[in-house]
């Protein structure tokens, strides 16, 4: 058994996609946190029918979003993760293992720009047995955006809208690119969480409160946020 961790972002599809052209025994799974634009339910769907396999989606029995879990924690984010991400991510993962208790390998979306971070990946976690199809076949996060339009799909919103990756909107992990787009795109998350920062007494971004934010045209990145998101080896 394989099991195919699809994220709603392009590179994760590309990678189930190559990984169902090869083998058959696979699952491939969502963790949804409730978070992500809706759009993400659209290209998982437009997925699917792709695949010509299901996906299966889990998520916390505990949290419903990241705001949820900020919100009853009192925690945004620090050197060793986020709160949410453990909640909202890794602890459904783990589940999910528990319950397989065993499987062939994992697939992970990383792309040929991150092969020094699957080669890290592997060293961190040997018991997941990863697979990069996306390495293997040296393809760029371009290339799965190119593969995905050719096969008829639109890209998720939060890309069309400049987003780099289609992660949760309002992600902690933010940089003031980001929350500058975020502001722009979607001023309703954006104000709650400058309340929530107030609130807690601590800020997502560096030197300032999200309310003291001049915005700056500079890329949105996040740093990176995934099922096996540990400091070790974030990209940061």
């Amino acid at each position: 058994m394989i099991i195919s961790w699809f994220s709603c972002g392009v590179t994760s599809a590309i990678a189930t996609k190559i990984t169902l052209q090869r083998k058959n025994d696979v699952r491939v799974i969502y963790i949804d946190t409730g978070s992500e634009h809706p759009d993400s339910i659209r290209f998982l769907h437009d997925c699917e029918k792709w695949f010509e396999h299901p996906i299966e989606i889990y998520s916390s029995n505990e949290y419903h979003s990241h705001f949820d879990v900020i919100e009853k924690t009192h925690f945004l984010n620090s050197p060793y993760g986020a709160r949410c991400t453990l909640e909202l991510k890794k602890k459904v993962r783990w589940a999910i293992e528990d319950e397989m208790k065993v499987w062939d390998s994992q697939v992970i979306g990383y792309d040929i720009s991150e092969k020094n971070r699957a080669i890290r990946f592997r060293q961190q976690y040997p018991k997941a047995r990863a697979i990069f199809p996306l390495v293997e076949h040296q393809l760029s996060k371009s290339d799965c955006m190119a593969l995905i339009r050719k096969a008829g799909i639109e890209l998720p919103l939060m890309y069309r809208l400049g987003f780099h990756n289609n992660n949760c909107i309002g992600c902690v992990k933010g940089s003031k690119g980001y929350w500058s787009h975020i502001k722009k795109n979607f001023p309703d998350v954006f104000d709650r969480m400058a309340k929530l920062e107030r609130e807690i007494g601590h800020s997502c971004i560096r030197d300032c409160y999200l309310d003291e934010l001049i915005p700056v045209d500079l890329p949105p990145i996040v740093e990176s946020c995934s099922l096996f998101c540990d400091p070790d080896f974030m990209d940061i």
